[in-house]
């Protein structure tokens, strides 16, 4: 077998990824819209890299998907694109990230996690909140006081996340007596209450059984009709599945990045071809 070769970023540093883009498929890509941009976008742990110089567009409406092997950068880059690094005291990042063309970093971190919303690997509701309470958190956190609007609010947010047929009887309950799946889906509805433009979702399914993970990636091809979702998974076959688009990291670089079919069928990189092939990772 021959060894994989180093990686190289996708983009060029001396060009913008809009610029990258706009040169390389302007014919496929010309009618979409640009939610995320980044630019030369660098996190540091203690002073050593954990992704390096990622340039990468990220569209609206569309769903993303973030491949690699473990520890190549994928969850790094996911927190970068709504700031969770700054509450780490050794995290550093460098480079720009424009949400619809403005740098998130000269906007407030609340409004930015508002307008970009996260759903992590494992379910993470509030184990001492009822089902109602969970999804609300936000909103009441947000001055939202009004009984009524938070009613019709939490109804429309479990409805997007395909859970209020489940539990809307059961509101009062315990989020912790769902399912696994459920509790996914709960998480999701909290997310959705906050109405963000953007879902960032690690590994949503890691952590749950092939029903389960069925439904949320139904969800998600629903979900992207409203909004603009990046998710990150180790399962190629699932993003294959729910992914527009698909980008390939290792080793904290970007190697490759373009439409999913493309990514699959037809690589540009040979380490990518050995990826998605199983020749490592």
């Amino acid at each position: 077998m021959d060894a994989p070769r180093q990686p190289t970023n996708v983009t060029e540093h001396h060009r913008s990824p809009i610029e990258h883009e706009t040169t390389s498929h302007s014919t496929d890509h010309a009618d979409e819209r640009y939610r995320i941009v980044t630019e030369q976008l660098s996190v540091y742990f203690d002073g050593k890299p954990a992704i390096r110089d990622v340039s990468m567009v990220i569209r609206t409406n569309k769903v993303t998907a973030i491949i690699g092997p473990s520890g190549c950068g994928k969850s790094t880059f996911l927190r970068a694109l709504n700031r969770l690094h700054e509450i780490q005291p050794n995290a550093r990042v460098s480079g720009r990230i424009l949400l619809d063309g403005e740098d998130i970093m000269s906007m407030d971190a609340t409004l930015v996690r508002r307008r970009i919303g996260m759903v992590f690997q494992k379910p993470n509701p509030f184990p001492a909140m009822s089902i109602f309470d969970n999804v609300v958190a936000g909103l009441r956190f947000n001055g939202v006081r009004k009984r009524s609007v938070l009613a019709e609010i939490a109804e429309e947010a479990l409805r997007r996340a395909a859970l209020w047929d489940e539990v809307k009887d059961r509101l009062r309950a315990p989020a912790t007596s769902l399912s696994g799946g459920q509790q996914q889906r709960l998480c999701i509805a909290r997310a959705l209450a906050i109405e963000p433009e953007v879902l960032l979702m690690d590994e949503p399914t890691s952590a749950l059984d092939p029903i389960a993970t069925a439904k949320i990636e139904e969800l998600i091809y629903e979900l992207k009709r409203s909004y603009t979702i990046v998710v990150v998974t180790h399962n190629m076959q699932q993003a294959a599945r729910v992914s527009d688009y698909t980008a390939f990291m290792y080793l904290g670089e970007l190697v490759e990045f373009d439409k999913t079919r493309n990514i699959f069928t037809n690589p540009s990189k040979r380490q990518t071809e050995e990826y998605i092939t199983g020749r490592f990772g």
